[in-house]
C-alpha cells in the first residue's frame, strides 16, 4: 500500500530548532532542487497495487537514501545512522523538519527499497532528471536536426562492474561448498533421530588447510587437492541425497545452495577429467552463483568477476545500455542503443564514436544505410584507391575518451568499483543507481560553474593598488 506525500518542500518550510540555520547554497539542497520529486513519485506509485496491508514508505525518503548510500559508499545501517545525525540529509529525504530522536527507517528496509527501484525504473527516473536538465538549458544547434537530417554525436562502450568476492580458485571453492553441504546435513540432522552419519569433515579441513598453508603450489599438489575436496563433497552429497528420501525437508533457500552445490561439483568434476580450466556456465562463487567470469583482456586484470554493462554518452549525459553477467559480445547491441537514441531525440545521431569492436560488417552497414558516420579504427588494410582522414579518426578518437572518463569516474565515486550487493536484482539496481549519481554529480558541477560566472559578473570588480 501507498500514499502520496505531501509534495516537494523549500527550505523555508524545513522546521529548524532554535539556532540551526541551514544555508541554500548547500549541495544537498541545490541537488534536491534538481529532482522532479512529484513526477518520479507518480511513476513510484504504481508499483502498488494492493490497497491492503502496511504503508510503504515515501519515495523520495527510499530514492533519497539510495542515492546517499551511492555517493559515500555507506552500510544499510550507517546509511540510516547519517540522515539522523544530518540535517541536510533528513531535507534532501523529504522530512518536515530536523528530527534525531529516531531513524527514518529501519535499516533492513534498503533491501527492499533496492529490489522496487528495479533497473527499469530507475532508468525512467535517470530520463526524468535529464530532462528536467536539459530544458533549463539552452539546446545548442549541433543537436537540433536541420532539414530532417541527422544530428548530435552518441559515444558507447562497455565494461566490467567486478563484484566485491574473493578471487576464484577450484581447491578454495570446492571447500566452501564442502563446508556448505556440511551445514545442510546438520540441519537434517536436528530433524531426524538417527545416528549421524559420518562426514570426516575435521580431515577435510586439515586437507585444505595443508594445501593452502604450502609455499608452492605445482600442478601435482593442486590436482591432489582437487581430487580430495571432489570425494569429500560428492560423499556429503549422497549423504543429503540419503536424508532426503527418508523423508526431510530443506528450506526453499537451502534447496537453492544444494543446487549450487551439485552444480559446482559437475563442473569441477569434468574440469578434473578433462585437464581443463574452462566450462560453460562457470560457477565462481558459492554465495553468488550468477556471477561469471568476464576475460578483459588488460594490463593487471585479464579476467574480471562481475557484471558486464553498456553505457552511451550523449551531451554529456550518461546512460545504462544493457547489462548482463555473461560476457555478450557489445557489437551486438549498438543497433538498438541508436534505436532508443532515435525514439528519444526524434531522429538519428550524425555520427557514432565507438570501439573498434563494434565496426563489424553488420553495423557498418546499417550505419550507412541510415546515413550515420560509425567512427573509429579502420578495419583491415586501405583499398589501394581509399583516401582515410586521418586527423578525423584522431579528433573522433580524442572526443570518444568522454565515456572513458564517465567509466572512470563512476567506478571511483559511483561504487561501480566494487559491487557489494548480493542479489542478482541488487546488482542491477547497484549498476543503475550509478549512472544516475553520476548524471546528479555533473548537474551540481555544472550549476556550480554556473552561479561561479553570474557572481563573476554581478560582483564589482576590485582593483589592486600597490602601496609602497
Amino acid at each position: 500500500m501507498y500514499r502520496y506525500s505531501n509534495g516537494q518542500i523549500s527550505l523555508s518550510d524545513f522546521n529548524q530548532p532554535a539556532g540551526m540555520n541551514l544555508k541554500e547554497s548547500n549541495r544537498w539542497v541545490k541537488k534536491a532542487q534538481t529532482i522532479p520529486w512529484l513526477d518520479i513519485e507518480k511513476r513510484y506509485a504504481k508499483r502498488f497495487t494492493n490497497r491492503k496491508g502496511n504503508v510503504a514508505k515515501p519515495l523520495r525518503l527510499a530514492l533519497g537514501a539510495c542515492i546517499i548510500q551511492a555517493e559515500y559508499g555507506f552500510s544499510d545501517e550507517e546509511t540510516a545512522l547519517q540522515i539522523q545525525e544530518n540535517p541536510y540529509f533528513q531535507y534532501f529525504c523529504g522530512n518536515p523538519g530536523y528530527d534525531d530522536s529516531k531513524q527514518p527507517f529501519d535499516p533492513s528496509l534498503m533491501v527492499y527499497f533496492r529490489k522496487r527501484l528495479t533497473p527499469e525504473v530507475l532508468g525512467e527516473i535517470n530520463e526524468m532528471i535529464l530532462k528536467t536538465a536539459t530544458t533549463s538549458e539552452n539546446n545548442d544547434d549541433h543537436n537540433t536536426p536541420t532539414g530532417g537530417g541527422n544530428s548530435g554525436t552518441l559515444i558507447v562502450d562497455a565494461t566490467c562492474a567486478p563484484s566485491d568476492i574473493r578471487f576464484p580458485q577450484d581447491v578454495s571453492l570446492l571447500n566452501e561448498a564442502r563446508e556448505n553441504a556440511e551445514q545442510i546435513i546438520d540441519t537434517l540432522q536436528e530433524q531426524s533421530a538417527e545416528e549421524k552419519p559420518r562426514t570426516y569433515r575435521n580431515k577435510a579441513h586439515k586437507d585444505s588447510l595443508k594445501y593452502m598453508r604450502s609455499r608452492k603450489h605445482n600442478v601435482k599438489k593442486t590436482r591432489e587437492a582437487i581430487r580430495k575436496q571432489l570425494q569429500y563433497l560428492r560423499r556429503d552429497l549422497s549423504i543429503v541425497d540419503s536424508m532426503l528420501q527418508s523423508g526431510l525437508k530443506l528450506s526453499q533457500k537451502q534447496q537453492l545452495r544444494l543446487e549450487t552445490l551439485r552444480k559446482i561439483y559437475e563442473q569441477q568434476k569434468y574440469m578434473y577429467d578433462n585437464h581443463t580450466h574452462s566450462v560453460p556456465d562457470r560457477i565462481v562463487s558459492v554465495s553468488q552463483p550468477f556471477i561469471r567470469p568476464i576475460v578483459r583482456g588488460k594490463a593487471g586484470k585479464p579476467v574480471e568477476f562481475g557484471a558486464k554493462l553498456d553505457i552511451s554518452v550523449s551531451n554529456g549525459w550518461a546512460r545504462l545500455e544493457y547489462w548482463s553477467f555473461d560476457a555478450y559480445n557489445e557489437a551486438t547491441k549498438l543497433v538498438e542503443t541508436i534505436e532508443r537514441y532515435r525514439a528519444r531525440e526524434g531522429h538519428y545521431p550524425e555520427r557514432v564514436l565507438a570501439d573498434k569492436i563494434y565496426r563489424n560488417r553488420e553495423n557498418l552497414s546499417y550505419c550507412k544505410l541510415h546515413g550515420i558516420r560509425l567512427s573509429g579504427p579502420a578495419l583491415g588494410r586501405p583499398r589501394r584507391d581509399e583516401q582515410r582522414d586521418r586527423r578525423q579518426t584522431h579528433f573522433d578518437q580524442n572526443e570518444r575518451i568522454e565515456v572513458e572518463r564517465q567509466f572512470s569516474f563512476a567506478k571511483r565515486k559511483c561504487n561501480l568499483g566494487k559491487v557489494k550487493t548480493k542479489l542478482a536484482e541488487t546488482v542491477g539496481f547497484t549498476l543503475a543507481m550509478s549512472i544516475v549519481v553520476l548524471n546528479l554529480r555533473k548537474i551540481q558541477h555544472t550549476l556550480s560553474r554556473l552561479f561561479g560566472r553570474i557572481l563573476h559578473f554581478l560582483l564589482p570588480q576590485q582593483k589592486l593598488v600597490f602601496v609602497q
